[in-house]
């Protein structure tokens, strides 16, 4: 019977320590490590941005007409025109590159030129991070920041604003008070111009 009884024991004292493993290893989980998964959540975090991205467009566009032709913007007015100092709002151009640019576009192209200059403008000595940082504070987000370079005393930089088939992008140089700016005309596809005014 002794042994019967040692062998009970040893069994129930088995189930037990087995029982007790079992519930320390509940609710602890190993890390993730599916490429997928993190694949998944890196998509989901640049979908986030480009979401932002698109809202901040929307935003400095808001008052833009919709993507299409200029129909409606004043071009210059004939010189004798009593009119002309009453116009308000940047002229349309007739000729040049920026014909190219649609309604939404050219019209938003003035928005971006001054909120962009009007940050980076107290920048006395503007290193590419502080500019990079000021752009992202405006919501230019990185994928859409190009060329981000010393140039002598200026940092370069472009941003690429195509969207919805637009073809603006801006052309700028941090300097401080000698900032510049400048809304250009991007290929419809493919990389921004690297050649810079």
């Amino acid at each position: 019977m002794s042994r019967i009884t040692a062998l009970t024991r040893t069994v129930a004292l088995a189930a037990t320590a087995l029982a007790a493993v079992s519930l320390t290893a509940c609710g602890t989980e190993k890390p993730s490590t599916d490429p997928a998964g993190a694949r998944r959540t890196q998509a989901a975090a640049v979908s986030g941005q480009e979401t932002a991205f698109a809202a901040m467009l929307e935003d400095v566009a808001r008052s833009c007409p919709a993507h299409g032709p200029r129909a409606g913007y004043p071009t210059d007015p004939p010189a004798d025109d009593p009119a002309t100092e009453e116009l308000e709002g940047p002229i349309a151009p007739t000729a040049g590159p920026e014909v190219e640019l649609d309604a939404r576009d050219w019209c938003a192209k003035h928005h971006h030129e001054e909120r962009v200059a009007q940050a980076l403008w107290n920048l006395a000595n503007p290193t590419p991070a502080e500019v990079r940082k000021i752009l992202n504070g405006l919501g230019y987000t990185d994928e859409r920041i190009h060329g981000l370079e010393r140039s002598g005393p200026a940092t370069r930089f472009l941003i690429d604003l195509r969207d919805k088939g637009g073809r603006l992008y801006l052309d700028g140089s941090a300097a401080g008070e000698q900032t510049l700016v400048e809304g250009l005309v991007a290929p419809r596809t493919g990389p921004l111009p690297l050649t810079r005014r």
